[in-house]
Formats: structure tokens, sequence, C-alpha cells
């Protein structure tokens, strides 16, 4: 199998980002967003997922952290689409259920080629620490549509924000890992009947 990895660079008159990853790797991540939240976020999908991130994000923070969190999921999800191509050979389909403490998340991902989102999470406040919770389906919603995958997340049960927001990252990071490996049965052969994702 080719190396999996990519590197994406975004420019825009509100932000300036660079992805580059390694869905083979070992969990590596050094993250430089000017959001530490979300660089915590992200910091549990590359351990969880084994997949090695770079990510240097400037953006127009002095408004407010929107257009960086919703760029940098767009520019990883190009990164990401970029780094699976024809994805031959792979298991196609991921789930993941984790839970912290009080908390409980459910990830379903399908790399199904078509990008669709249901979210359905319901945080107890609306800022953890200075960061919007709004913000974190924006940052899903913009890797769905430039991943070009199919993406179910839901919390099942929680009190506490941060602990929600964590199981779903976590539950991504271990989705995506499970839909990344590669089948030995599958051979080199796309997991579809269409014959193409």
């Amino acid at each position: 199998m080719s190396p999996r990895t990519a590197q994406v660079a975004r420019n825009t008159k509100e932000t300036r980002i660079t992805v580059e990853i390694n869905l083979d790797g070992s969990g590596a991540c050094a993250l430089e967003t000017g959001i530490p939240f979300l660089e915590h976020m992200l910091e549990q999908v590359a351990r969880h997922g084994l997949i090695d991130l770079t990510i240097r994000a400037e953006g127009d923070l002095h408004i407010d952290a929107h257009h960086t969190v919703e760029d940098i999921g767009i520019t990883l999800g190009q990164a990401f689409a970029k780094a699976v191509a024809d994805k031959k050979g792979i298991r196609r389909y991921g789930h993941a259920y984790v839970p912290l403490d009080e908390a409980l998340s459910r990830v379903v991902i399908d790399l199904s080629g078509r990008p669709g989102i249901e979210y359905h999470i319901e945080y107890p406040r609306a800022r953890i620490g200075d960061f919007d919770v709004d913000l974190i389906g924006e940052f899903f919603q913009g890797f769905v549509n430039h991943a070009l995958v199919t993406l179910h997340i839901d919390c099942l049960r929680g009190k506490n924000a941060h602990h929600i927001a964590e199981t779903v990252f976590k539950a991504f990071g271990r989705a995506l890992r499970m839909a990344l490996e590669v089948d030995t049965r599958m051979g080199a052969v796309v997991p579809s009947t269409k014959g193409s994702l």
C-alpha cells in the first residue's frame, strides 16, 4: 500500500492554515492554532486514531474563533480525502463508543464519498473555558464537507461539557482508525458494489 499521507494549505482573507497528515502514524501531533481547547481535542483524534497530525493556523481570533475552527475542519477534511486516496482494501466503516466518567458518546463513520452529518449533542453550557461549544459542530461540518464522509455523532449521556466534547473527539479518532484499517480479506478491492467511493 502506498503511503497514506497528504499536505494541504488553505489561505483566505480570514485564515492561513496548513495541515500535514499521515493516516498510518503513531498518534504524534504538533498543533499551533491559537485555540488551546481545540488543540486538546485534536490531540485526542491523533492519539486515538493513530494518525500523525501537524496543523498550523493563523486566523482572525480578534473577532472570534469561528473562522479558524471551521477552516481547520475544512483543511483537515481536504487532507484526509487526499491521503485516503482510492480506499482500496480498507474497512470503510468505523464506529466507537467512548466514556469519560458520566459522559458517553458514539461516533459512526462511513468513508462513503458523500458528505453527510447527523450531529446530536446537547451541551449543559455554552462555553468550555472561553471556547464556544457551537464551534464543535462547525468543525465537524467543515471536515465532512471536504473529507466526503458520512458521520453520525451522538452524545448518549453526560453532564460535564468538557467530558462530553472529549468523548466525541476520542470516539471520532477511534472510528476513523477502524474505518481506515486494511482488511486483508478485501484485498485490493474498493469496499463498494459500485466499484468506487
